[in-house]
């Protein structure tokens, strides 16, 4: 019999950026790595990282996550002067980038963060490539929603 190695941190979600799915129309996914300071991987296993707000630019053939807050530990920052809300570089093979800058270029498209997630102990940050929702896309978005709540009550309170 084997024992099963017990890694909380291996494959699991730091944070999700649940606003995008209401903004946005996710066309196609992609993983890339994140460039990180000591400090910021230490916040990130504390959950202290706001993901929000954040949005990917492309400058000189490379992507930059920029909005991205990852709050300092007062106990691990104490030497450093933390920046919160700095520029990340992201990490992604070269062919892959083209083919974004390509599609980016199209009116249209954006890159958002979706999440922050472990992936082998590293910080791994899933983007996507999205076009913005209408109005009305939206509106029908929470129509589901609330739809899917009112469906979840009835079968609670059916099952008391």
């Amino acid at each position: 019999m084997t024992a099963k190695k017990n890694d909380t941190s291996r494959d699991s979600r730091i944070a999700d950026n649940k606003k995008a799915a209401f903004n946005y129309h996710f066309e196609e996914r992609y993983e890339c790595g994140l460039v990180l300071q000591g400090w910021e991987v230490k916040a990130l296993r504390a959950g202290k990282v706001q993901l929000t707000e954040g949005y990917v630019v492309v400058r000189d053939g490379e992507l930059f996550l920029i909005g991205c807050l990852i709050n300092p530990l007062r106990s691990t920052s104490t030497h450093v002067s933390a920046e919160s809300a700095r520029t990340r570089k992201l990490l992604m093979h070269k062919q892959e980038i083209e083919r974004l800058i390509g599609k980016v270029e199209q009116k249209g498209y954006t890159l958002v963060p979706l999440n922050l997630h472990w992936k082998n102990g590293r910080v791994k940050c899933e983007i996507a490539l999205a076009r913005g929702k209408a109005e009305h896309d939206k509106r029908d978005t929470i129509k589901e929603r609330e739809g899917k709540r009112e469906v979840e009550r009835a079968m609670k309170q059916r099952r008391l």
